[in-house]
């Protein structure tokens, strides 16, 4: 019975784009959605820092700083899936509370420091990403080594 070494053609490549194309798209979009959070979400802490129920500062953005940067820092991991890649939602983070705290030439400010609130959301967002990016640095690494 003779034998053939000719690969079989009946089945045509698949068409479309290659799988690292379609996966670094993929990834970069992530990484986009992940900054673009990072900022949405600031805006709306910031909002929430200056919330007074009765007259009392209510710290609701503590809470929601907290529970949104813990996502945004497994969204960012688990779509761009590099160990670097909670930075991608803290770095705009991080500057938008920095220009919250500036005052502007008009003399407005959007966080005070007579504002508990404020400083406890930025402390706790800031402290929450650490511990992400801490988590995910040490976390085992998912590449086999071959």
């Amino acid at each position: 019975m003779p034998m053939s070494v000719a690969p079989d053609e009946t089945n045509p490549p698949p068409a479309g784009p290659p799988p690292r194309l379609l996966d670094l798209g993929l990834r970069v979009a992530g990484g986009l959605v992940a900054v673009v959070a990072g900022v949405v979400t600031g805006v709306v802490e910031l909002l929430l820092a200056t919330l007074r129920v009765a007259g009392q500062l209510v710290g609701v953005s503590v809470l929601v700083a907290v529970g949104a940067n813990i996502a945004l820092g497994w969204f960012a991991h688990r779509t761009v899936g590099r160990r670097w890649s909670v930075a991608l939602p803290a770095v705009p983070w991080f500057v938008l509370m920095a220009v919250a705290a500036i005052r502007t030439a008009e003399g407005d400010l959007l966080l005070a420091g007579d504002n508990w609130v404020g400083l406890v959301m930025i402390v706790a967002g800031a402290m929450t990403f650490a511990v992400m990016g801490f988590r995910q640095i040490l976390a085992p690494s998912t590449h086999s080594p071959g």
